[in-house]
């Protein structure tokens, strides 16, 4: 008696919001579980939050224009 891949392994699929709630609920337990990870996150939210004040600033003072762009269709599509 054979088994085939789909019966033998049960898979959970978690896309979406769902995805979302699961990795909350994973950061949070890491938070509180582990105080050295609450370090590691405080460091990488604020490198996140400065690369995205960066590049918003960068857009917002220098916005990419129609001329800027070289290839507008680079799979020849249209």
């Amino acid at each position: 008696m054979t088994s085939t891949p789909q019966a033998s392994r049960s898979r959970v699929s978690s896309k979406g919001t769902a995805g979302l709630v699961i990795a909350v609920a994973v950061v949070a337990v890491l938070l509180v579980a582990f105080p050295a990870y609450r370090w590691f996150f405080a460091i990488s939210v604020g490198i996140g939050l400065g690369v995205a004040v960066a590049l918003f600033l960068g857009h917002k003072l220098r916005p990419i224009r129609e001329e800027d762009v070289e290839n507008k269709r680079p799979l020849g599509l249209g």
